[in-house]
């Protein structure tokens, strides 16, 4: 029994920031019940495939948000298929959707209608630019992806070398973020209504969350008065905080405080560098001579000899490559990959597992994601097409 078993959850999302978000509700143990639009999540034909795209139902992209869900395939445009959804709304807990603003409206199927079969309902909405209910902007109602955000949140312009152009960051942050305060929004409207019995709309915008992602370069803005940009691996205000090359890859190295730079200079050998800069703000003014220092010292170390030096002495860890991940101890001791059925293949396939522990009920993942449309009956009594057609 997970901590929100008695959760049902109507998920009419799709990509990735609403799965996400559902995601963490059902490894939680929320029921999560996924719409599918006729044809299906745009998203479950997406590599990678473990073998032959034709037989697998759908490639790692859908399989790694959708897992442990219920899925049911409906045309709100159609009224025999609307009125199926209205039945769930009436005994769902939260309804969680990622259209663009207006969608929901044009089937007549928005927060006020909703309220109408169930007053309490939650009714969560992720969006580019957010909803006018909170809110109103030129900008709803336009498209936006993980890329759009990240270009106007200001993640891109401080991601990067400082010689290079504007980077995204290599996960999809405004997708992940935005649906994991979506999340925390849910659970606070959920807890709200336990109060006091009342349901509300909870609104999470992609571009007002890359904002508070951003959220060191907004102060920076305000107390400078000036526009900060890329500066790589570095940090505006700690040193050394920071990539190094070593003879067989990177590592990195956080040794801000005093008692870390000791400790840093005396592996180093460089006891001198711990007399001549013994404050954040000499090392900070001197930053450029400190790393060329310390590279000349990474350079002769391999990753495991740098680290080894370091390790209960200075924050530091190698910068590892995904298959060294797979091989990391702490990640299995921590469940951090978990197998799950691929249907279509003779194997199973692993998937990144839940970062959230509990004493009691502890959240996991409950098995693979779903074929399109195979719940229907679970849910309606009422045998899908693919069954019939099977038959």
């Amino acid at each position: 029994m997970g901590a929100l078993s008695n959760l049902r959850v109507v998920d009419l999302t799709q990509v990735l920031a609403g799965p996400y978000c559902t995601m963490l509700l059902a490894d939680l143990g929320a029921d999560v019940v996924k719409i599918e639009r006729p044809g299906g999540d745009m998203i479950r034909s997406n590599p990678p495939f473990v073998d032959d795209p034709e037989e697998e139902a759908y490639g790692g992209y859908f399989q790694s948000v959708n897992r442990g869900k219920r899925s049911l395939e409906l045309n709100l445009g159609d009224e025999e298929d609307r009125e199926d959804f209205l039945s769930l709304v009436e005994e769902a807990d939260v309804v969680v959707e990622n259209y663009r603003s207006g969608t929901m409206e044009k089937y007549d199927l928005g927060y006020e209608t909703l309220k109408e079969y169930n007053e309490d309902i939650i009714y969560s909405s992720i969006r580019g630019f957010g909803d006018p209910r909170t809110g109103e902007t030129h900008r709803q109602g336009q498209p936006s992806f993980d890329l759009i955000a990240q270009a106007l949140g200001g993640v891109m312009e401080t991601t990067g070398q400082p010689d290079g152009p504007p980077t995204k960051t290599g996960p999809g942050v405004g997708d992940l973020f935005t649906a994991t305060l979506n999340c925390i929004g849910i659970l606070a409207a959920v807890n709200h209504r336990e109060q006091t019995g009342e349901g509300q709309y909870v609104d999470t915008a992609m571009y007002d969350s890359m904002l508070s992602f951003t959220e060191r370069a907004i102060y920076q803005q305000s107390y400078t008065g000036e526009a900060p940009t890329r500066r790589g691996n570095s940090h505006p205000t700690l040193f050394p905080y920071n990539a190094f090359e070593t003879a067989d890859g990177y590592a990195v190295i956080a040794a801000f405080n005093n008692n870390h730079w000791a400790e840093l200079c005396d592996v180093m050998g460089r006891d001198d560098l711990a007399e001549e800069y013994p404050t954040t703000a000499e090392r900070l003014e001197h930053r450029d001579h400190l790393r060329g220092e310390i590279s000349e010292w990474a350079i002769e170390q391999t990753n495991d000899e740098l680290v080894g030096q370091l390790e209960g002495l200075v924050p530091a860890a190698p910068v590892q490559t995904t298959e060294e991940i797979f091989e990391d101890d702490h990640v299995h001791a921590r469940d951090m990959l978990v197998p799950v059925e691929q249907p279509g293949a003779d194997t199973d396939v692993e998937i990144a597992g839940t970062p959230i522990k509990m004493s009691e009920t502890n959240p996991e993942p409950r098995g693979r994601a779903p074929l399109l449309d195979e719940h229907r009956e679970e849910l309606l009594g009422e045998e899908s097409e693919a069954e019939t057609a099977d038959d």
